[in-house]
């Protein structure tokens, strides 16, 4: 099947991140086959490093689809990065500002029209010193209730032993493996059908963190611990 057409500044993207993923790390994949060809997605992934959107962006690529990403509204006014960003149609996230909620519009938006959406319930990269999720805002759950399209828990690990932000480690070589899992759609209905609320989103942004935690487990072959980190003020 053809890929989705992204436009020049995908394909430009696509023509720097492809090679440069590749030459940092090896990749496997297990899952990929859950990403639908067409229509609208919810990715629900953990963050534990700022390379984190370069490998799921090649990731989603070359499952066929352009994946559009909320992120801080700062890359925006980063020199070429800002006009890469945002001709490629990705989603400005403004935090603590009365353009806060535009960002869940837009993506709510990009689903409505079929778009693959990735998001990082996190909302930064994990503080947590082993590199397990941590709390997570309840917009996820807004958008995964909302629509009716298929909500991918999906799990990288890897990427943090090529760039570790918090030691400030960057490590390239010897070469690294990033491994990627999506699991099986979360089923909602249930959630669907009860009144929505601060304690439904909460709960239902825990049920995904929670599959999203299950399948990094599972890569790593570690026991993950019980709750969420919550990072310290």
């Amino acid at each position: 099947m053809a890929k989705e057409k992204g436009g020049f500044w995908v394909g430009l993207a696509a023509a720097v991140f492809y090679p440069a993923t590749a030459v940092m790390a090896r990749r496997r994949d297990e899952g990929a086959e859950r990403v639908p060809r067409t229509g609208g997605a919810l990715i629900v992934m953990n963050h534990v490093s700022h390379l984190d959107p370069v490998y799921d962006a090649v990731f989603t690529h070359r499952q066929g689809r352009v994946p559009h990403f909320l992120a801080k509204h700062s890359l925006w006014n980063v020199p070429f990065v800002g006009t890469v960003v945002r001709g490629a149609r990705q989603i400005p996230v403004y935090r603590g500002t009365a353009d806060a909620q535009q960002s869940l519009r837009a993506a709510h938006e990009a689903l409505e029209q079929g778009l693959v959406v990735i998001i990082y319930p996190e909302g930064t990269i994990t503080r947590d010193p082993d590199g397990w999720p941590m709390a997570s805002r309840t917009g996820v759950a807004r958008l995964a209730l909302e629509h009716d399209v298929p909500v991918l828990p999906a799990a990288r690990w890897g990427t943090r032993e090529v760039y570790d932000h918090y030691r400030k480690k960057f490590r390239p070589f010897p070469r690294k493996t990033v491994v990627t899992k999506v699991g099986p759609p979360a089923d909602l209905d249930a959630y669907r059908s009860r009144p929505q609320n601060l304690a439904l989103l909460r709960e239902v942004t825990d049920v995904l963190m929670n599959d999203v935690k299950g399948l990094l487990a599972e890569i790593r072959e570690e026991q993950a611990p019980d709750g969420f980190y919550t990072k310290k003020a």
